[in-house]
């Protein structure tokens, strides 16, 4: 049976203003599916022998993961939690140690997949990984390499060497991202396949390459996996010891120096949408060659990708653009720019601005909040917090609270009292006051927040009781 391990970590920053550090393109849903990149991810494993999905990301994530697998019907999934990003290579051998101490005795084969890549074809997807499982039992480290129908520079490429069966060979070489006159030989060969990184390997095997070529890393991930603790479906690594581990892709620690490694041709509408150019080759378009999403008004525009979050976005007379507008941001660039969103990322890091961070909206375990309105002593905020949920005990040093409830009731604890708040009331909380936050509701609950005072960060906050484990 295969145990999928699916990596959730990355920024997703060449897709800035929708992806942010803390909602990063994974968790968004920017295809016309109903579902996210991850939970498209989860989806294309229906109907296969699987074991439920291990995830493997980010600390800072943790709760937009376990919120989507549960979304998605898969509530016991666990999550390895990294504390800071080491790449692939560590991530996936934080994943093989985990599987193979719960395998008792076995050895799982690992199903190693990206949580933010587009496939279109999921019978096709499925095929190739039964097509890789024997070459896996036999101790192949399986690549899945991706059929090419037009020379790309944006993709490492692999040189496909001996057929081993049906669609499968061995690994002649691995190739970086090439010029364009390079990338039109080897499509014109018809010998050289798109690097999709993503993989099919025993775990024992893994580690056995990994130690061979590698060991530092595998020192580092040993240590780290040593002393974990879990709560709720979460699985924390020890921090300090995993800090020493090196960044290392996958590729240069284990798939470019191994023996062992084979390659599945995989044509299933491939994409990893790297950036607004790739989101709009793969999107439906209309008769003038755009893909609109939201409230927009499209005159004379033709070859464009337009998103609207919270506005009406109107375009005249514009040809091959995208058009990104969130309630913070609007990006506008020519489609033949978009890589270099990712400088305007880090012109926004280096100002000391926000907006790369996150959304005006932020989502926590326990609901949603949406800063309306901001100035040098005050802050206005939108929550809703879902029914059975509970902000934490907690208390402001430099803050007071008004909370005006729109909808639903809350329970309230302030100091010493608690009490009911329901539609058109509202309650006070002074500053240095312990108090707490819950819908007791079965529908979501719905206030206006007034912050005051001299300091509004959010981390102004002492937790003294927390049922979502955050200190």
């Amino acid at each position: 049976m295969i145990h999928p391990v699916i990596m959730a970590g990355g920024t997703g920053s060449r897709l800035w203003p929708l992806s942010r550090q803390l909602n990063p393109k994974q968790f968004l849903k920017l295809t016309d599916s109903p579902l996210s990149m991850l939970q498209s991810t989860v989806a294309r494993l229906d109907g296969m022998s699987a074991q439920e999905p291990l995830l493997i990301c980010n600390e800072e994530h943790r709760f937009l993961a376990a919120e989507q697998m549960r979304q998605s019907g898969h509530e016991d999934s666990r999550i390895i939690l990294e504390p800071c990003g080491r790449n692939t290579a560590p991530a996936i051998a934080l994943a093989a140690l985990q599987l193979c101490e719960s395998a008792e005795g076995t050895d799982p084969l690992m199903l190693v997949l990206a949580a933010d890549h587009l496939i279109q074809d999921v019978q096709a997807f499925q095929k190739g990984v039964e097509k890789a499982i024997p070459l896996a039992q036999k101790g192949k480290l399986v690549t899945f390499g991706i059929v090419p129908h037009q020379p790309e520079t944006g993709y490492g490429y692999i040189h496909r060497g001996d057929e081993l069966s049906a669609d499968s060979y061995s690994v002649d070489r691995f190739v970086e991202k090439p010029d364009l006159e390079t990338a039109k030989t080897y499509i014109a060969s018809g010998e050289y396949l798109w690097n999709s990184g993503m993989f099919l390997f025993s775990a024992k095997q893994y580690l056995v390459e990994l130690e061979q070529h590698r060991p530092d890393i595998l020192s580092a991930c040993r240590g780290a996996m040593t002393n974990i603790s879990e709560d709720l479906h979460f699985i924390r690594v020890n921090s300090d010891l995993f800090a020493t581990c090196p960044s290392e892709s996958v590729d240069y620690a284990v798939m470019e120096k191994t023996d062992h490694a084979a390659v599945v041709a995989l044509d299933a509408g491939w994409s990893d949408i790297g950036s607004w150019s790739a989101l709009w080759d793969v999107s439906e378009k209309d008769q003038d060659g755009n893909n609109l999403r939201g409230d927009v008004i499209a005159q004379q525009t033709h070859n464009t990708l337009v998103r609207a979050d919270s506005r009406l976005v109107a375009t005249i007379g514009v040809d091959n653009l995208v058009v990104i507008e969130t309630k913070d941001a609007i990006l506008v660039a020519h489609k033949d720019s978009v890589q270099d969103v990712k400088s305007v990322v880090e012109k926004i890091r280096s100002d000391g601005r926000h907006e790369h961070m996150n959304h005006r909206e932020v989502y926590r375990p326990w609901g949603i909040y949406d800063s309306i309105d901001n100035g040098a002593r005050y802050q206005v905020k939108r929550i809703t917090v879902k029914p059975g949920a509970k902000l934490s005990v907690q208390m402001h040093h430099h803050r007071a609270e008004h909370w005006v409830i729109v909808s639903g009731t809350a329970r309230v604890t302030n100091g010493e009292k608690t009490y009911l708040v329901t539609e058109n009331q509202s309650t006070y909380i002074p500053i240095g006051q312990v108090h707490s936050l819950e819908n007791p509701g079965v529908i979501d609950l719905e206030l206006i927040e007034v912050q005051s005072g001299s300091y509004l960060g959010e981390d102004d906050i002492v937790r003294y009781e927390d049922r979502y484990g955050r200190k």
